[in-house]
């Protein structure tokens, strides 16, 4: 069982950045690939990338060019660093861990979640 909690999400003006944390408790954090999503007002859960237990990382295309995924193992946390955010980017993030080997899109692949951070960005 993994227990996951996020923080760093905020009020950010656009332009700016913030960097999303997500700890993890339980055992075998090492042997997880955590995950990174988002849902946007009325919209659903997007992907937006993940880091495999060996550090291979893949962010969408989407963002690639502005965030930025690691993982420090022993502290058993996973990062996001969001850069040049819009107000497009508000929404709820969401971290999620699963025992898939290499980075997947797919929400149910991951068996668990944190309860979710809000970022809004203002223009």
């Amino acid at each position: 069982q993994v227990q996951l909690l996020e923080s760093g999400g905020g009020l950010v003006q656009a332009g700016g950045s913030l960097r999303l944390s997500c700890v993890a408790s339980g055992r075998a954090f090492n042997l997880y690939t955590m995950a990174w999503f988002r849902q946007l007002p009325g919209k659903g859960r997007e992907f937006l990338g993940a880091c495999n237990w060996r550090g291979d990382t893949y962010l969408t295309d989407s963002v690639k060019c502005r965030f930025a995924i690691s993982r420090d193992n022993a502290k058993n946390t996973a990062y996001l660093q969001m850069n040049s955010l819009t107000p497009e980017d508000t929404a709820v993030y969401y971290c999620a861990a699963g025992g898939v080997r290499t980075p997947d899109n797919s929400a149910a692949k991951y068996a668990y979640w944190g309860p979710g951070t809000q970022v809004t960005v203002s223009s």
